[in-house]
């Protein structure tokens, strides 16, 4: 049964937006998004928009919202891609990458014919057979593996779609190693928006159509969490739903008169 705006928003001064499946699904806004975006603000919330997405880059992403109609800045957007390039640049790693190709000219002057570290994201065709068996022989070998998130699937405009989660999984489990995930459901993704705000965990409030990527890695993370029914949600969702999380039809449920 879906809660009330009033309950979920109670307390609450930043609202973090997951993008496919809340705002849009593939190339179709959900009804409403746009105009739950702009009451948001008109409320007086901080805005942040978050996803994994890693099959375009920051400005791909940042551009198709505004061609969707919606209004932010730059700063306002938060991708798992540029978590992990942060992360490669401060710890000064070289990437054996499998990337999608919109990604790869942003990891270009970080790779290296000698990698110290394996970078995997959701590159679609490139998680063949030869990529992820080079990739096992390097984690083998010692090199860390960094996942751009960690997500199953998700929803595409012609259906659901493996995620890069996936892929990751295997490679754990084959080299019995831990992955470093840059994205949700990591704390250390949510924590970095959350210091971007100036407020505490608590009162910030994760909205995500994924019920382990964005609603328990938010309430593990010390935010509040709401799950919407729209984008790769299903019935089954429910029962792992977390008792303190709320529920939404949708992303236009939010807007009061």
């Amino acid at each position: 049964m879906a809660n009330n705006s009033s309950d979920i928003l109670n307390g609450i001064k930043a609202v973090f937006l997951d993008l496919s499946g809340v705002l849009y699904e593939g190339h179709r806004l959900i009804d409403g998004a746009v105009e739950a975006v702009q009451w948001l603000r008109q409320q007086g919330y901080v805005l942040r928009f978050v996803t994994n997405t890693a099959t375009k880059s920051h400005h791909m992403i940042f551009d198709e919202l505004i061609e969707l109609g919606f209004h932010l800045e730059e700063f306002e957007l938060f991708t798992a891609p540029q978590a992990a390039k942060n992360y490669i640049t401060e710890h000064q790693l070289k990437p054996y990458c499998i990337l999608h190709p919109n990604l790869m000219p942003e990891f270009a002057e970080l790779q290296s014919d000698t990698p110290n570290c394996v970078l995997l994201g959701d590159a679609q065709d490139a998680l063949n057979y030869s990529s992820l068996n080079k990739a096992f022989r390097l984690i083998e070998d010692g090199c860390p593996l960094i996942g751009i998130g960690k997500n199953k699937y998700f929803m595409s405009h012609d259906g659901l779609k493996l995620d890069a989660g996936v892929f990751i999984h295997a490679l754990e489990w084959a080299s019995g190693t831990e992955a470093i995930i840059m994205g949700k459901p990591d704390h250390h993704f949510f924590h970095e928006v959350v210091a971007s705000t100036d407020f505490k965990p608590e009162e910030c409030l994760m909205i995500g159509d994924d019920v382990i990527g964005d609603v328990k890695g938010a309430i593990d993370a010390g935010l509040k969490a709401c799950l919407v029914q729209t984008g790769k949600f299903k019935e089954s969702d429910l029962s792992s739903l977390p008792n303190n999380a709320f529920l939404i039809t949708s992303i236009s449920h939010l807007v009061t008169e």
